[in-house]
This record gives structure tokens, sequence and C-alpha cells, in this order.
């Protein structure tokens, strides 16, 4: 089988399919590389194929920000243009002119 492309990158802002939050991605694993506990955990009716990319992203919703691991099926581009929140971009990324994030070079002072 050949292996897919992930679709999306490395500092583009993505929004879930289903569920109300939105996130930066900062690392990408081409299949599933999480635990199986975590992926049981998933209802069955709405557990992704384990044979796709999988995305760790920095995410936020209403009330929160925390770290979550998406599959690229339950994901889509976000358009909106609006900052992610979480504190942990500004330490790797410098927002871009399109809205999305470039990877930090060189340290923070």
């Amino acid at each position: 089988m050949k292996p897919l492309v992930a679709k999306f990158g490395i500092g583009q802002v993505v929004k879930h399919r289903k569920y109300p939050f939105r996130g930066v991605i900062y690392d990408v694993d081409p299949v599933f590389s999480n635990t199986d506990e975590w992926w049981q955990s998933i209802p069955e009716e709405v557990r992704p194929r384990k044979d796709q990319p999988f995305y760790h992203l920095f995410a936020e919703n209403a009330e929160t920000e925390y770290i979550a691991y998406v599959s690229e099926q339950n994901l889509l581009p976000d358009t909106s243009g609006d900052p992610v929140r979480h504190p942990q971009v500004d330490e790797i990324f410098t927002r871009a002119q399109d809205g999305g994030y470039q990877i930090r070079t060189g340290r923070r002072n």
C-alpha cells in the first residue's frame, strides 16, 4: 500500500469537522501512532481509520486550550483568519501574513 500524503502542514490552522475546536498543527504522524487504549476510547461509530495521517494540534475551544490528536478525515482548513490563543503557539511559531503560522527561527528573547 502506498503511504498517504498529509493534506495539512505544520503551522496550518485547522478545525474539527464535527466538534467545535480548532488549532495549529505542530506535528504529523503518517499513520496512527497513539495507544490502542486511546483509539478504543473513541466511540466505534466515529472511530477513525488508523491508516491515515494523524495531526498533533495546539487546540482550543470556547472554554480552554489543550493538545489534540486528530485524524485527517476529521479536519478541515480553518479560514477564519483568527489567531489561535493556545499559549504554546507563540513559543514555536510566528504568525504569517496569510493567517497561518511559521516555525520560529532563532531564539526568542
